[in-house]
């Protein structure tokens, strides 16, 4: 018998490719989730999924049964809102931060889809550069925070969202351009093109340039299309996440290279206090982040929910 928990796995499976990632995201071991699929396998004697080196790709049975996980989970999230709006007043404001100021590249389609699903509810973007975008939830300013994670607090919930690379951003004709992977040494003498937020929250410079006791000139613009025109005017280099270069990689504006033989990674989390992130519609916002940026940013990882 075909379960909800069945349900939420395929569609875990579908977005990460890989039974380690699934696993993580439905909060069960990897052999457990592989026993849950072997026992629907069995059940209706039929293969779900081929396996390769590659990881799982869902055979036709595998992919009408992701179908009907998609339309019953939708289904089901509708209802509970309804629930939700049955037992009490769901009226309210939700006050948006980025600290990711790439992450506007993705979110007009999460708030356009959280205003379909939450039409009583006002959605707000704080707008400009915050140096410390958190105090405005001690503040009472705003509501959430999307950015890195923060050092415990009390009174503060924190929802994991998901990782992703940052690449070095470089000019066509740059001295760098033969090079598969960036190192800190190889980046001595260049200008650093970056937001106008504090070097702390700059990825590169805390956790490869400081190490290696670099340290770069810099030069700020506020918004990311100015960015690479300055880095293809080779004015500088620049560090964004793969998902803000790769229509500018793709159409040979700039060229973006792996930062270290890992690569460079970074997490995004969605901070709020506790009283606003008992709110049920705070909640789907992050379910909305998850499933819209699973499915259309290349190259990144969700994180495990909260069970």
């Amino acid at each position: 018998m075909i379960e909800l928990r069945h349900l939420r796995s395929f569609v875990a499976i579908a977005e990460s490719g890989k039974l380690a990632t699934a696993a993580e995201r439905v909060h069960l071991s990897q052999s457990a989730l592989s026993h849950q699929i072997r026992a629907v396998e069995e059940g209706y004697g039929i293969s779900l999924f081929e396996r390769s080196r590659r990881g799982l790709r869902f055979t036709p049975a595998g992919e009408r049964l992701l179908a009907l996980a998609r339309d019953t989970l939708a289904a089901v999230a509708e209802a509970e809102r309804d629930l939700q709006r049955l037992k009490g007043d769901t009226r309210g404001e939700l006050r948006i931060v980025l600290e990711c100021h790439t992450c506007f590249d993705w979110l007009m389609p999460v708030m356009d889809e959280f205003r379909r699903r939450w039409p009583e509810v006002e959605v707000d973007l704080v707008a400009g550069f915050h140096a410390d975008p958190l105090a405005l939830l001690s503040e009472g300013r705003a509501d959430v925070v999307i950015g890195s994670p923060p050092a415990r607090r009390r009174g503060w919930q924190v929802t994991p969202l998901f990782r992703f690379e940052i690449l070095a951003v470089i000019a066509n004709e740059h001295r760098l351009r033969n090079k598969r992977r960036v190192e800190a040494a190889d980046l001595g003498g260049e200008t650093l093109i970056t937001y106008p937020v504090p070097e702390q929250r700059i990825d590169l410079i805390r956790q490869v340039l400081q190490p290696a006791g670099i340290q770069l000139q810099r030069r700020t613009a506020e918004l990311t299309i100015a960015i690479l025109q300055l880095v293809a005017s080779r004015r500088g280099v620049a560090a964004l996440p793969n998902w803000g270069v790769k229509n500018y990689v793709d159409h040979d504006y700039v060229l973006a290279k792996r930062i270290g033989a890992g690569g460079l990674w970074s997490e995004l989390y969605g901070v709020a206090p506790k009283a606003a992130a008992s709110r049920p519609w705070l909640q789907d916002f992050y379910a909305i982040v998850r499933d819209t940026c699973a499915a259309q940013l290349d190259g990144i990882e969700l994180l495990a929910a909260p069970g």
